[in-house]
């Protein structure tokens, strides 16, 4: 384990963001001085659980971060400070509802059966103007901007920033895009062990954050901030290996699309619990203006209306674009990074146990233009519906932990009847005068 207190004196950082994310993705730290970092590192950092998005009370006693002192990052673009993810401790006992635990509870679960989860994400973002009316780059008006070489060198200052910190850290980032929507954009790197994968994605969203405001602008992965524009997706690509072997556990090469009957089973899974998946990978209001979005400006949303599973086909659920994975494109930019593994994992697991059969591929339909052709279950409409379809899933709830899903299942209700009680223009405009 890495000492953290020997590695700010190798490194000069003076400071250090001991880190966990919340249920609904908020990251929270303490910012802990070097000095004292020793003292964190054995004890941890307090936290009044209440204050932050989980299910306690002001009676609670204190939670503390213990933080995963090998997952250390130096700041590219601040070297005085270093994050720290961290595991939340409470009256010396993991806090089963938080993020980090119930991916670590999940993927134990994986490994008691030899299985090891690789997972690659697709973080997508837009870069807006301050204010966060518009994006940035006035002169990004293309109707179909996707690579356009001109809009990425626009932003040339900002995204090579990026990339140049992931190849620091060792990440593998391999390409860098401009998105299907105006100011959009996708950087992708090496995929790794699903918490590897969750604990940089965590650090990708600050870290884009963190260097478009150095650069005097926003940057959102909101799934749709442009009821016109492509939504921001966070597709992720899954394969199970061995627990202590090289091998991938997804291949196979006597199937005509590359998996194995264990991915096959896995892919039931998705396809058994995809309604209720969607309260994790989709856990927001706006989500479900992404999954089912009019067409945009560009053509094509390029986001899942229905469950259904295909090979190389961008129009479904679930892609297989290679021998040995599969692409789920259900999840979007607000999905926790935790509870997005997590979730894919639960149900793939639950699909595996019960030997569940995905069913043939659809892999010559357009679901956009010829999914009304198919007998396939629709995505949910709105976020109470993702709720209710995950609430009443009992075997995804026991997989993921009962008291996370509690926890879980409360503070998604108490966030859908906040919004409720929101009255919108619309309302007005249509309604007042009747």
């Amino acid at each position: 384990m890495t000492d953290l207190a020997q590695f700010a004196r190798d490194t000069g950082v003076k400071y250090f963001l001991i880190n966990f994310t919340d249920l609904r993705g908020v990251q929270r730290s303490k910012l802990v001085p070097a000095p004292a970092i020793g003292m964190v590192q054995e004890n941890g950092a307090g936290f009044a659980g209440f204050a932050t998005y989980l299910d306690m009370s002001p009676a609670d006693p204190d939670m503390f971060a213990m933080p995963d002192a090998d997952t250390v990052i130096q700041l590219p673009w601040n070297p005085d400070v270093a994050w720290v993810a961290s595991d939340l401790i409470m009256d010396g006992k993991p806090v089963s509802q938080a993020p980090r635990w119930v991916l670590k509870d999940t993927l134990e679960a994986a490994s008691e059966r030899g299985f090891r989860m690789m997972a690659g994400i697709e973080a997508e973002y837009h870069l807006i103007d301050p204010s966060g009316e518009d994006i940035s780059d006035p002169r990004d008006v293309d109707a179909k901007p996707c690579y356009d070489q001109s809009a990425v060198m626009r932003r040339y200052e900002v995204v090579s920033e990026i990339c140049d910190a992931m190849i620091s850290l060792g990440w593998g980032p391999y390409q860098n895009d401009h998105e299907d929507a105006n100011g959009q954009f996708e950087m992708n790197w090496d995929y790794a062990d699903a918490l590897v994968t969750a604990d940089r994605h965590a650090f990708f969203k600050f870290m884009v954050k963190s260097i478009a405001e150095k650069h005097g602008l926003r940057a959102t992965f909101m799934p749709k901030p442009f009821p016109h524009l492509t939504g921001n997706g966070c597709h992720s690509h899954v394969s199970i290996w061995e627990t202590d072997g090289d091998k991938n556990l997804f291949a196979d090469d006597t199937n005509p699309l590359g998996l194995s009957r264990t991915a096959l089973a896995f892919v039931g899974g998705l396809l058994e619990h995809a309604e209720a998946i969607c309260a994790l990978t989709n856990p927001t209001v706006n989500s479900y203006k992404r999954i089912n979005a009019p067409v945009t400006a560009s053509g094509a949303t390029w986001s899942p209306s229905s469950v259904t599973w295909t090979g190389n086909n961008r129009t479904h659920m679930i892609r297989v674009p290679d021998p040995g994975r599969f692409e789920f494109r259900l999840p979007d930019g607000s999905a926790n990074p935790y509870l997005l593994q997590a979730a894919l994992l639960a149900a793939g697991l639950d699909g595996v146990d019960r030997e569940l059969d995905p069913g043939e591929p659809l892999l010559h339909v357009n679901m956009y233009t010829e999914g009304h052709t198919v007998d396939a279950r629709k995505l949910p409409l709105y976020l109470i519906d993702a709720i209710r379809a995950f609430d009443a899933d009992s075997a995804l709830k026991s997989k993921l932990g009962d008291d996370f899903s509690a926890s879980y299942v409360k503070m998604k209700m108490a966030e859908w009847n906040d919004y409720s009680r929101h009255l919108t223009d619309w309302e007005r405009q249509q309604t007042l005068d009747c």
